[in-house]
């Protein structure tokens, strides 16, 4: 079994951004477990939290920032960490991410060098 702060929760609606994100976290040694909108999201972290989320912002049901709230509220300002993926590049929706708890904001598309850099800035890689 994955420890629990190996294990990234990929939330975006996008299937093909999410596997992605996948092939680039699983060939850094990272379990990925992955949520559609923010509701399926805080119900997998409900039943196991993982080690950090991915997260995006626009998405049905429950989006990014509501999810955020939600998960701070529920387990605190700082577990798990939180890497905002979108393609909000306002600077009000960065600031409004890193007010709710977000460590680090990723803007799409991305590589896997941005993806990889900015995990090695928030110390999870």
């Amino acid at each position: 079994m994955t420890e629990p702060s190996r294990v990234c929760l990929v939330v975006d609606d996008s299937r093909l951004v999410r596997k992605v994100a996948r092939r680039i976290l699983e060939s850094r040694g990272f379990a990925v477990e992955e949520a559609e909108d923010g509701k399926v999201a805080l119900e997998s972290c409900q039943r196991h939290l993982p080690g950090c989320v991915l997260l995006d912002w626009n998405m049905p049901v429950m989006n990014g920032i509501e999810f955020l709230k939600a998960l701070r509220s529920q387990f605190g300002p700082d577990e798990p960490p939180v890497l905002f993926c979108t393609t909000e590049n306002d600077i009000s929706f960065i600031e409004q991410a890193i007010e709710h708890g977000a460590q680090e904001f990723i803007m799409k598309p991305f590589d896997e060098e941005i993806l990889v850099g900015k995990f090695t800035q928030v110390g999870l890689l």
